[in-house]
């Protein structure tokens, strides 16, 4: 990500360039079961693809649709059943189904892993084999939007297809550094580091959010720490209940407030009742920019992220923030725009939440530093424009 200028300004401080038409290119994004911010990533990418020309299919389960609305000007949707496991029967009808789709495609471009090797293996002219998938019809491109985190026989399944994906994308872009490193150990082709940009917020901040919110939390006088993501392994969120219960003995006692829904639900409310931790599930919340301004600092407590939409957020919030060194979210952050942590560790988790809460200098340089680093963030024009030149380049050297 870059560090110094606005990504919509030129480095000679004129105003940018006219955008770059792709009028009559055929784009087919082909996506499974998304949550969060991977299908409002795609939502933009086709609206923004086809405001410049392109004719833009989008491919994936009716929920996934349902969910995001990807249908506009210059985007149709078309169903296909792509899973987040493995299934034979039903990943060779996705095959077949894509294979019809994308026939006519002129760039083929896959968010996730195994979105990508459907996608492969559909535009393939000949039997697959292990150097023989690149021989395809469209070029694609694949993002992948997740590392793999399982074991066993689920990690040798998920090794398989980033073979697959290594070897018969024309592009390979990864939303955080490790993915990148992973898919160039793997010897893919050409591999870049993706953009996955936060939506700009629709309004300014409500200077009235911080205390309305803070009395419908009663938080009163306590510090506030707000965590926001899905209820999820990946989260990270038991760590975050072991610090929590740390921060149970300071004086005021902070309110750790968690936004978000998911299958881990009723472990964690088990939990926060057994052992009467300060925190509470919020559930689903359609008023984060309004929870984040009445927060005295900002919690990401993930095993792994790539570019995680609320850490940009919080850093348009202008938030201190805590946040594991994981994935992507060090480039994100800079060098002083957060406290950083290792993934598992609650007691480090614990100390930095405890030296912001204590020390405001700390606090107030954090948030200066997260709404200088807000600046520097990748915008959505820039993810479009960055793929409209992918898809130049590889549709010019068909």
């Amino acid at each position: 990500m870059p560090d110094e200028k606005k990504p919509d300004q030129e480095p000679d401080g004129k105003r940018p360039a006219a955008p770059e038409r792709l009028d009559g290119l055929r784009v087919a994004l082909v996506l499974g079961t998304a949550a969060g911010g991977l299908g409002r990533h795609v939502r933009a990418v086709a609206a923004g693809l086809a405001e410049r020309g392109a004719g833009v299919v989008v491919c994936g389960p009716a929920a996934t649709e349902e969910s995001y609305g990807f249908t506009g000007p210059g985007v149709r949707f078309a169903e296909v059943d792509v899973a987040d496991r493995p299934r034979p029967v039903q990943d060779a009808r996705a095959v077949l189904r894509l294979r019809r789709l994308l026939a006519d495609a002129d760039v083929v471009h896959a968010h996730g892993l195994r979105a990508g090797a459907l996608a492969i293996a559909a535009t393939a002219r000949v039997a697959p084999g292990p150097l023989r998938l690149s021989r395809g019809g469209a070029p694609v491109v694949v993002t992948l939007h997740n590392a793999v985190l399982a074991g066993g026989r689920t990690a040798a399944v998920y090794g398989a297809l980033e073979r697959v994906v290594a070897r018969g994308a024309a592009m390979v872009l990864g939303v955080s550094p490790d993915l990148e490193e992973r898919m160039r150990a793997l010897h893919a082709r050409r591999v870049g580091l993706a953009l996955v940009p936060s939506p700009a917020p629709d309004a300014p901040p409500d200077p009235a959010a911080r205390d309305r919110v803070r009395a419908a939390l009663g938080a009163g006088e306590r510090p506030l720490i707000v965590t926001v993501g899905r209820l999820a392994d990946q989260k990270g969120l038991p760590t975050l209940l072991d610090a929590a219960a740390g921060w149970d003995r300071r004086a005021p006692k902070p309110l750790v407030a968690i936004a978000g829904d998911g299958p881990l639900r009723p472990e964690l409310e088990a939990r926060i009742g057994a052992e009467d931790l300060p925190v509470r599930l919020l559930g689903h919340r359609a008023d984060v920019p309004d929870l984040l301004a009445a927060a005295d600092v900002a919690v990401v407590p993930s095993v792994w992220e790539g570019q995680p939409l609320i850490v940009q957020e919080i850093l348009r919030a202008g938030r201190p923030l805590v946040a594991t060194r994981v994935g992507g979210i060090p480039v994100m952050v800079g060098a002083d725009a957060a406290l950083l942590v290792e993934p598992g560790e609650a007691e480090a988790l614990e100390r930095a939440v405890a030296s912001v809460l204590d020390d405001p200098e700390l606090a107030a340089r954090l948030g200066a530093a997260a709404l200088r680093r807000a600046g520097t963030l990748p915008t959505e024009r820039d993810a479009v424009d960055q793929l409209a030149g992918i898809y130049r380049g590889l549709t010019e050297r068909k």
